[in-house]
């Protein structure tokens, strides 16, 4: 089941022309495509556009009333193939994903399908996760549009302008017969807003009519010679018609402002943050209003040249703000100035970082510097934020700032936000950064308890890791894994150490990571070259990682996907003889036994443990509703908790250190003669029973019990109770007594 169901709000999707539409970014694109006539829609999960693929799985029932097909598909790549369609049919076609990893793997399609180009309009909608809230590597799918040339569309953060993109998205595709990527940053995906809406249009042309006239043109097919037709096609028609098509929709946006000598060129993308950043500086209002001249590219692939130079031309200076590096754009613009013979200076990262994302204070400060050295007098400000610079915090201060009278029409605030707070900043260096962690009760958690364990008995292995949560292991308290390569790599990056030796490499890899690509590059390429490592593949029955969407091996009941697909079967058939299939990953002891046997047999081959435990978070989700409802319908319901006796614990911790949940924290022991805290579980414990195991495992103390919290308890759940609370009153009494008699 996915994180977040979007039932309720996909109905929005039905809206008629001309009314309006409010919600979130990933409501809206989808909106944008039902208003195209998107003939059919694909796609894989994968922060920060996830929720895009929930967004049109929940809005099936819509798409099929408007003969729209929708896919899951079983990777990027396998999307991006999907996208042939649109290659001799004018039908219209979209697929999403994360990038640039996402692109990584889609990119031998994209490459085809940008060198034989196009006939229906081809939309990539890809999710930009860079900067802060990120989880992969860090660069930029700029570098994928030009090396295809494919056209970038990189629109501002706001409703309207997202939708919008949308519909020119396709047009542009159409008119140049060229793929376009849509790029949509962390932020935007999630951006709320409103738009008035269009008419959702069914597709001009179906699949099914091109099913039943097919069409072949061998010009578009990438095979010499016409691959080399194809490169010639780029410069002299396709790119030439994008130009065209972009000037005269006016895709990119121009917007004046007071300080004619200077200027901002900036991706749309960064709009929002520059306008927060010049309201800092006391040069743009909340609406938008700014008094430098600003170029916005909504089109950042291809630049278009006449626009750069009509923005320049009689300018003494322009910042261009292009995040990320390589620094593609100011480049290109130092190449177009030149050549055209435009002496304007052009800032860009002299003033800027060269790498990381342009928050708000990164573009402020960027800004400040530039306007000092090229226009001074637009950074004159009044005197409560003179004072603030100079470090005053006092409410006093604060005060005096709010009632200072305003000489011009935008000032910068008198305080500025709390992350700019010199006091912040301080804090920051002292308290240490929280390491990223298993949820409480994670079923993955004690796998990498057991393999602590193992290694402690049959010394330390290579270990390499995959993209999932499982990654996790190679922070405290685990501090597993050496290496990851991707998505479903986990083994195949363990390739390398196929040699006689000793030891046994270790390489894990999720159940998602196994569908994408594991099972060929992974198992596959073990099983050919008769690889003698060790396989864990993480089975929690879902993509858990990227929002909890089903899959092959899942073991939900979905009307519209093929699930129940048992991995083990996959994995023998692909001709591994060695497999172990445990169904309680909890069972420490018998993960850890499997691990060493694995790791010790003589048998050849690669050796596959299947991990198995649903995914604590969707679980939760699952039983969460269906246990208060019974609850609140009086059946007798039990809730497992665990804790720790304080009286049994001596405060060692190492507990903590095999377990690492966060459920299990430290609290005084109230005890005078004990110096150190014990361990504690405290509420957010979910009663997994991973941190007993884990003791008993490791023969630690035996300080943890379990505890049954009992709802709508029957009669016979009463008379035990007062059983149990009369002997084990009874005990207490009789242990205080001895204890009184001792001390005297």
């Amino acid at each position: 089941m996915a994180e977040r169901s979007f039932k309720k709000e996909v109905q929005q999707l039905r809206i008629p022309a001309g009314e309006e539409f409010r919600g979130e970014g990933i409501l809206a694109i989808t909106k944008g495509l039902l208003q195209a006539g998107v003939g059919y829609v694909g796609g894989y999960q994968g922060s920060p556009i996830s929720h895009l693929m929930d967004v049109l799985a929940d809005a099936n029932e819509i798409l099929e009333e408007l003969d729209i097909h929708f896919e899951t598909s079983a990777s990027e790549a396998t999307a991006a193939a999907m996208l042939a369609a649109s290659v001799m049919y004018p039908i219209r076609g979209a697929v999403t994903w994360k990038s640039t990893v996402g692109t990584n793997v889609a990119s031998d399609a994209l490459a085809n399908l940008a060198s034989g180009g196009v006939t229906g309009g081809a939309l990539i909608i890809i999710g930009e996760d860079y900067g802060e809230g990120s989880s992969i590597m860090q660069e930029r799918s700029h570098a994928f549009a030009m090396k295809s040339q494919m056209w970038l569309l990189d629109p501002r953060p706001n409703l309207e302008s997202i939708v919008q993109s949308v519909e020119d998205g396709f047009e542009l595709s159409e008119a140049s017969n060229t793929p376009v990527m849509l790029q949509v940053r962390i932020r935007s995906c999630h951006v709320h807003g409103r738009f008035i809406t269009k008419e959702n249009k069914r597709p001009r042309y179906t699949l099914k009519q091109a099913l039943e006239n097919p069409v072949r043109d061998t010009t578009r097919i990438v095979l010499p010679p016409a691959s080399f037709v194809h490169e010639h096609e780029k410069i002299r028609q396709r790119w030439p018609a994008a130009v065209k098509f972009i000037r005269e929709k006016k895709l990119n946006e121009f917007f004046d402002g007071d300080f004619k000598d200077i200027g901002l060129i900036l991706q749309g993308g960064l709009y929002n943050g520059v306008i927060r950043s010049l309201q800092l500086l006391g040069l743009a209002d909340s609406f938008g209003n700014s008094r430098i001249p600003m170029y916005v590219m909504n089109v950042t692939y291809p630049v278009i040249d006449e626009e750069v130079i009509e923005f320049c031309e009689g300018r003494r200076a322009v910042l261009l703000l292009e995040e990320g590096q390589p620094d593609y754009i100011e480049q290109n613009l130092h190449s177009i100035l030149r050549k055209a013979g435009v002496t304007t200076h052009l800032s860009g990262k002299d003033v800027l970082p060269m790498a990381g994302e342009y928050t708000t204070a990164a573009m402020k400060d960027g800004i400040e510097a530039f306007l000092k050295a090229q226009q001074p007098d637009a950074l004159a400000t009044h005197a409560a934020a003179a004072a603030d610079e100079a470090g005053a915090t006092s409410l006093a201060a604060d005060l005096e700032a709010l009632t200072t009278p305003v000489a011009k029409p935008m000032q910068r605030p008198a305080a500025l936000p709390m992350t700019f707070h010199p006091k912040v900043k301080e804090l920051a260096n002292v308290v240490p950064a929280r390491p990223a962690g298993f949820c409480t009760g994670c079923p993955e958690r004690p796998i990498f308890a057991a393999m602590k364990l193992a290694q402690a008995d049959l010394g330390e292995h290579h270990v390499s890791c995959d993209i999932g949560c499982h990654l996790f292991s190679i922070l405290p308290p685990f501090n597993l894994g050496a290496t990851t390569m991707g998505y479903g790599l986990g083994a195949a990056s363990s390739s390398a150490f196929n040699v006689k030796t000793g030891k046994r490499s270790i390489s894990v890899m999720g159940d998602g990571g196994f569908w994408h690509n594991g099972l060929t590059s992974g198992i596959g390429n073990a099983v050919f070259n008769k690889n003698d490592g060790v396989i864990i593949i993480v089975d929690n029955y879902y993509s858990s990682a990227t929002g909890g969407q089903d899959i092959l091996s899942s073991r939900a009941e979905n009307p519209d996907r093929a699930t129940k697909n048992p991995i083990e079967a996959a994995i023998r058939g692909a001709g591994v003889k060695w497999v172990r299939t445990i169904d309680r990953t909890y069972d420490v002891a018998k993960m850890r036994d499997t691990l060493e046997e694995a790791l010790t047999t003589t048998t050849d081959g690669p050796k596959v443990i299947i991990a198995q435990s649903e995914c604590m978070l969707n679980k939760q989700r699952r039983i969460k509703p269906l246990f208060n409802k019974a609850v609140k319908d009086g059946k007798r319901m039990v809730k497992e908790r665990f804790g720790v006796d304080p009286d049994v614990c001596t405060g060692d911790h190492a507990c903590i250190r095999l377990s690492g949940c966060p459920s299990l924290s430290v609290k005084d022991s109230g005890d005078p003669l004990k110096e150190d805290p014990v361990a504690y579980v405290d509420n957010s414990c979910v009663g997994c029973g991973n941190c007993g195991e884990v003791a008993e495992a490791a023969v630690l103390c035996p300080s943890f019990y379990r505890a049954d919290i009992i709802h709508n308890p029957t009669g016979g759940d009463r008379f035990l109770a007062k059983v149990r609370s009369a002997v084990i009153g009874f005990l207490q009494r009789r242990r205080a007594a001895r204890q009184t008699r001792y001390a005297l």
